[in-house]
């Protein structure tokens, strides 16, 4: 389920906004794909006490091992993606201005929490 929700323009890379989608959350690993894979969030997210679970990327000097029965469950965040994009206007960036596209994925995230409580 998702806990939190950033919005960037088309041309930020996700892997930007690590810190701030990570600080404060209690968790005991960090799944993410290869995109997630820096230096600086490896270093933030064993700071807080979490596990990573991140593939290397092909031109990292060292690998790491990935534990890839956890890297499996992955898929349920982009599950979720998916979920959000089953609504029109996020999926197709329907809205004029960033407040009322935030205001649409915080709405949508809501209902999944909901569905997800009376279930």
């Amino acid at each position: 389920m998702p806990v939190r929700a950033i919005v960037t323009d088309g041309t930020t890379a996700d892997c930007t906004k690590a810190a701030e989608l990570i600080d404060g959350i209690k968790a005991k690993y960090l799944l993410a794909d290869k995109g997630y894979d820096s230096g600086e969030i490896v270093r933030l997210a064993r700071k807080k006490g979490m596990v990573v679970v991140i593939p290397s990327r092909s031109n990292r000097k060292t690998p790491r091992l990935l534990h890839k029965g956890l890297y499996r469950k992955r898929h349920k965040v982009e599950n979720a993606f998916l979920k959000m994009k089953q609504w029109r206007g996020i999926a197709t960036r329907y809205c004029k201005n960033v407040s009322s596209f935030v205001a649409a994925v915080q709405i949508c995230c809501l209902m999944m929490w909901q569905s997800a409580a009376i279930s």
